[in-house]
């Protein structure tokens, strides 16, 4: 079947005294075949239940006799749909155009486009489809590959997460100590490695005209805009506005996510840090675990090359960046957390990113925009499943949200943390970490994702949602659909890895539980 899409020669329905945003001429006419006719009703009605931001079309059908095109393809006896459309996207009287109108356009007819084939073959018998998405390309044509290139070279010049945070943690804290906890301290950062004006002179010289696929422009747009915001963010860092454009890159913290974050400190009291005092596993210590957990994913696979390094110039804890884990040589932590934070890092963040570097395009491991939600949900999930998931764990990652809530709000430094330590109970060097993580860079609206993802994962769960697709690479809750349509059009492989502590002997419970429906503050010990 031959589908022939063109413009009309001016767009009729739109005039000096039309109404405002008037509807807009479409016009389709076929060849006489039962299963083209078939096609030919698809394509009205998937067009016509379209998104219309702007105008919605008025679908004339056209006799295949007063068609000149249907015609010729009958005399060629090939089955044919004929479209015509007005060239709304185009401004009147100019040689200008609406990008986002056309974008749109384009995007709406294609799709249609796909269901008419698709209802052509189920008509004619001649292929049997999962869904007319699996029409789509199944290559990645060289544009997509040029920028997809470009962009990872951008994003490869900086690490956003180094670049915001302290080099000076355990000095900021005996300072803040020693001024009995009345003055900020003063934090120091890393220099910035990147030319911020020149990167971004690249990032909006990459090109996207040769895309010809809408799922896929819109991914690297969104991608495009994701950088931009952060390389703003450095150029900001220390100032006033790096805050707000903190707050456009995460969100602001939302009244339910903040009202279920009060509501799991209320629940699970004060006792805070009494089933973590024990902390006997040190640096080395989890140096050497994470170094086994990585060479048993490389084992099962050869692509897993992450390193492991110890710093001395970040806060206690661990850090993914990019291939490589880092340790803070300050960590100290409970034995029983420790698998736990190695299935969180190693289990998600870096299985992803290898899973990741073996699809087509590069973006997959260095994160569609957005990703960092679902992501810290996955693996705060992933803690739960081998039973790491404590009650001062949960407490942490709901302070994180009210703390940062109070930030956004324009409290001050000594605010946040004192509320913590005094409202919610919390030992001073904790609420100190966690105020540090809040306040690094001038404001950083980051940690609110921890819960908002989980929460979106329980969801997604409880609703009989799949798993496997987010080990494809660093994906968002809202790519889900686009990362099983890319899927279904071979454009994606299966994952080459499955994270290890899906075996966990408890997992397959836990993970029904929460099929069933599980609460946050239920996953405490379970």
């Amino acid at each position: 079947i031959l589908v022939d899409v063109g413009e009309l020669e001016r767009d009729r329905l739109l005039t000096e005294d039309a109404p405002y945003l008037p509807p807009f001429e479409l016009t389709v006419s076929t060849t006489n075949e039962p299963a083209t006719k078939a096609a030919a009703s698809a394509f009205t009605t998937a067009v016509e239940g379209a998104e219309a931001k702007y105008r919605s079309p008025r679908i004339t059908r056209v006799r295949s006799a007063d068609d000149p095109c249907a015609q010729l393809a009958a005399l060629s006896n090939i089955p044919c749909i004929t479209v015509r459309f007005a060239p709304i996207y185009r401004v009147p009287k100019s040689e200008s155009i609406y990008p986002e109108l056309r974008q749109r356009l384009v995007a709406n007819i294609l799709d249609a486009a796909l269901q008419a084939i698709a209802a052509f073959t189920k008509a004619s018998g001649s292929l049997v489809l999962s869904t007319h998405r699996a029409l789509g390309r199944q290559a990645f044509v060289d544009a997509v590959r040029r920028a997809d290139r470009n962009i990872d070279e951008i994003a490869a010049t900086f690490d956003f997460l180094l670049a915001v945070t302290p080099i000076n943690s355990d000095a900021a804290w005996f300072e803040f100590e020693a001024g009995g906890f009345e003055r900020a301290p003063k934090f120091l950062y890393r220099p910035l490695t990147v030319e911020v004006d020149a990167e971004k002179r690249k990032l909006f010289s990459v090109a996207f005209d040769g895309f010809e696929d809408p799922v896929l422009l819109d991914l690297y747009r969104e991608k495009q805009q994701e950088l931009d915001l952060q390389l703003s963010m450095l150029t900001a860092r220390e100032r006033p506005r790096f805050v707000e454009l903190g707050r456009a890159l995460y969100g602001s913290v939302e009244p339910v996510l903040l009202g279920m974050a009060r509501n799991i400190l209320t629940t699970t009291g004060a006792s805070e840090e009494a089933d973590d005092r024990e902390e006997s596993a040190d640096c080395y210590c989890l140096e050497r675990k994470a170094i086994a957990m990585i060479d048993s994913y490389h084992r099962r696979y050869a692509g897993f090359e992450a390193t492991v390094q110890l710093r001395d110039d970040l806060p206690a804890g661990l850090m993914v960046s990019g291939a490589c884990l880092f340790i803070s040589r300050s960590t100290k932590m409970s034995p029983r957390r420790v698998e736990a934070l190695l299935s969180h890092e190693i289990g998600v963040h870096l299985l992803t990113y290898f899973n990741g570097s073996a699809q087509g395009l590069h973006v997959f491991r260095s994160g569609l925009a957005g990703y960092e939600g679902i992501q810290e949900g996955l693996a705060v999930f992933a803690e739960y499943l081998v039973g790491g998931m404590t009650s001062t764990r949960l407490r942490l990652i709901a302070a994180r949200v009210v703390a940062c809530a109070a930030m956004l709000e324009g409290a001050s430094f000594r605010e946040t943390f004192l509320s913590l330590v005094r409202e919610h109970g919390f030992a001073q060097k904790s609420a100190f970490n966690l105020t540090l993580r809040l306040y690094r860079g001038g404001g950083l609206a980051k940690d609110a994702i921890y819960l908002r993802g989980l929460l979106e994962l329980l969801s997604h769960l409880r609703n009989g949602g799949a798993l496997d697709p987010f080990w494809m690479g660093k994906v968002s809750a809202s790519h889900f659909g686009i990362m099983q349509e890319l899927n279904l059009r071979g454009l994606l492989k299966e994952p080459q890895l499955r994270p290890a502590f899906l075996n966990h002997p408890q997992a397959e419970a836990r993970l029904a539980r929460a099929r069933s429906g599980l609460s946050a503050v239920e996953m405490i010990g379970s």
